[in-house]
Formats: structure tokens, C-alpha cells, sequence
């Protein structure tokens, strides 16, 4: 079954420590602790990743970002991405291939994700934790235990 996991972007990102720095693939401009979270829970049980980003949409790992930048979803700034950009890309980058999606976002992004991916392939393993703190413990915990989050676990065995 092929899995494919979304991953929030974050505010912190690679230039803000070092602003010379131009344009950089997807897998090195987050840095926040929440989104190395996702991604390294992404990286041990998916077979691949996005970042739904505020600015730029789904991203890839190998794409690249030009420049720093500070938008998010829910604010209504001019640069969101709208919902149609989001699926335009959904459908010419082939997000709609896998037989699963998991979905490591908050629910400021469900307007878009909502609308986009099938549902009912859909999982959302973090939706039962409150608050940033447990979020982050779970997914340190499942990536170091080598044992996915229980709402994750239980659809893979359905």
C-alpha cells in the first residue's frame, strides 16, 4: 500500500539563521522542531512526503523554495495559496496516485485538505492528542519505538 504523509511547513525556516542563503530544496528550509517531528515519523512509515505549505502548496522534498517567506493558512494574506492552486497541484504533481494519505497537519489546514484528498483514504494519527507538547511526544515516541501512531496503526490493519 502505498502511503503518502502531509506535513506542515513552520515559520521557522533556514534563512532565518543564515540569510544569504538562496534558493533551497523543500527537505532543508523547515527547521522547526514540530515539522522534523513529521517529517522523520513520515520518512519511517510512509513511502513519501509533502509539506502543505501557506505560500507555495504541496511541495515535495526536492523542490525548491526561492526565498523565505511568512504565510499561513486561515489568515486570508494575499499570497495564500488558494484551495484551486492547491488542487490544481494535487492533480499535475500525481498526489492523487497513493492508496493512503496521512495527514500530520492542525486543523487550520483542513479547508484545503478537506476539499482535496479522499477522505476515505485519508488518516489523521494526531487528531486525538491536545496540544503541541503531546503531539511532539507521540511522534518522537512511535519514530524511536519503530511502531506507527495508534489511529495509523489501526487503519493499516483495517
Amino acid at each position: 500500500m502505498k502511503q503518502l504523509a502531509i506535513i506542515p511547513c513552520g515559520a521557522k525556516k533556514a534563512w532565518d539563521t543564515e540569510p544569504d542563503l538562496g534558493p533551497l530544496p523543500v527537505k532543508h528550509v523547515y527547521q522547526s522542531t514540530f515539522h522534523q517531528l513529521c517529517r522523520a515519523y513520515a520518512e519511517a512509515f510512509t513511502d513519501q512526503w509533502v509539506v502543505l505549505s501557506g505560500k507555495h502548496g504541496f511541495m515535495y522534498p526536492q523542490e525548491l523554495i526561492d526565498t523565505n517567506y511568512d504565510v499561513t493558512f486561515g489568515k486570508r494574506q494575499q499570497e495564500e495559496a488558494s484551495w484551486s492552486f492547491c488542487m490544481r497541484q494535487w492533480q499535475e504533481k500525481q498526489m492523487n496516485e497513493y492508496d493512503r494519505y496521512v495527514v500530520l497537519l492542525g486543523k487550520k489546514y483542513d479547508p484545503v485538505v478537506t476539499r482535496i484528498l479522499p477522505m476515505e483514504r485519508t488518516v489523521f494519527p494526531l487528531r486525538e492528542y491536545r496540544g503541541m507538547g503531546y503531539m511532539q511526544q507521540a511522534l518522537k515516541q512511535a519514530v524511536a519505538s519503530h511502531r506507527p501512531l495508534p489511529l495509523h496503526a489501526r487503519e493499516e490493519e483495517s
